[in-house]
């Protein structure tokens, strides 16, 4: 949800469309051999990327609109986004594969 410039918004969305996409073949393609493939697609998370949205001392932009969209009007942190990670990494998600994991706070759900 970061802003780009120059038209570098249309690129990174079509980048984010391709690996829904790609995830979604592999896994159709590679689930008979026992390989999972899924994909974890994160909302606005507190990292250099969006530090625009973010006041000097690096907290939340409480007024910033793609922080506001969230529900829980804020941005997520990395150690967040960083279990669900794990959890499609490790045998507890043995039947899951073909899926987008959104770790977004809620961003879509409205």
């Amino acid at each position: 949800m970061a802003r780009h410039e120059g038209g570098a918004a249309a690129a990174y969305q079509a980048s984010k469309g391709a690996v829904r996409l790609l995830s979604k073949t592999a896994a159709v393609e590679y689930a008979r051999q026992g390989v999972r493939i899924n994909s974890v697609h994160p909302g606005v998370i507190a990292t250099p990327m969006i530090q625009d949205l973010l006041d000097d001392q690096g907290d939340q932009g409480d007024q910033q609109p793609d922080i506001q969209r969230t529900l829980m009007r804020r941005a997520g942190r990395a150690d967040e986004v960083a279990p669900a990670i794990l959890f499609l990494a490790c045998d507890d998600s043995s039947f899951v594969t073909g899926t987008e994991l959104v770790v977004e706070g809620g961003l879509t759900a409205h």
